[in-house]
């Protein structure tokens, strides 16, 4: 008996200290590239291949690059119009789905998931046939129509997995109160399907900030976004100073997901107290 304690004690063990090395093998891979870029943003060399010292030179000349910050705001302006649109349209999808059904919405609702699994490439010449064809001008319009086709799923699929879990019972109550539809939505639904709103809007936006492939198709040469930009300057090497604003951006993105976490347990540790201090009250 005693020994067989020690061996399930040792497999337990052995378990434990194996998902213990694969967890940080993971973090290993995701999280060296980073290390290594925001090494590179301070070296002091205009290949950055080799490290050749330390220096914040190519921080200044960032901040005095007229045109990065232009390619970077334009960026920024498509990411935040993308996101802001896809995350209405979808969240209003989301909710509509779940509350209706009519013939044809089961269909409806899997060529919505259907850019999920689409290529990029396929779904950037499809839109570019569809505004040649329509003889629209291609530039920002037209990236920000193609990249909310992108992240809509991604914002219907979160905030309908949200929906699936909140207790209809909610709604009901507050309609047979004398609530109508729309206070029902600002007041009872959207509150409890936040998080997924909010996950969904952190997504899109991630996903556009970084969108290269449908861009690619959707710009006219007067536009350039960020990652265009860095891809243009894979051949003749990528300068510190993108480095130095990927940095920025990536520690930017990092405090707004810490700042959203924290207050997210803020949040639910006072609903938490409030419930324990009805049921107090109750008993």
């Amino acid at each position: 008996m005693n020994n067989e304690k020690r061996e399930n004690s040792f497999r337990s063990n052995g378990w434990r200290t194996a998902s213990y090395i694969y967890l940080a093998v993971m973090l290993v891979l995701l999280y060296s590239p980073v290390v290594i870029m925001i090494r590179f943003s301070f070296n002091d060399s205009r290949t950055n291949v080799v490290w050749q010292g330390f220096t914040t030179k190519y921080y200044d000349k960032l901040f005095h690059d007229a045109n990065l910050w232009h390619i970077f705001f334009v960026t920024l302006f498509i990411a935040v119009m993308v996101t802001l649109i896809g995350t209405v349209v979808g969240t209003l999808g989301a909710v509509g789905f779940s509350k209706t059904r009519f013939p044809g919405s089961r269909l409806i609702e899997d060529f919505i998931y259907f850019p999920l699994v689409l290529p990029e490439i396929v779904l950037g010449i499809a839109l570019l046939l569809l505004f040649n064809f329509n003889g629209i001008r291609l530039g920002i319009p037209t990236i920000i129509i193609g990249d909310t086709t992108l992240v809509l799923p991604y914002v219907f699929v979160t905030v309908k997995a949200r929906l699936s879990g909140m207790d209809p019972s909610i709604e009901e109550a507050s309609i047979d109160l004398g609530a109508n539809r729309m206070y029902t939505f600002f007041h009872i639904t959207l509150p409890a399907i936040m998080p997924g709103v909010i996950s969904g809007a952190f997504m899109s936006f991630s996903l556009v900030l970084d969108e290269l492939i449908l861009t690619s198709f959707l710009a006219d040469a007067a536009t350039v976004t960020l990652p265009m930009k860095i891809y243009s300057m894979i051949k003749r090497g990528i300068t510190p100073e993108i480095n130095a604003l990927t940095t920025i951006i990536f520690l930017v993105v990092t405090a707004g997901v810490v700042v959203y976490l924290v207050s997210s347990e803020m949040v639910e540790r006072k609903q938490r107290r409030v419930e324990e201090r009805r049921g107090e009250a109750a008993e």
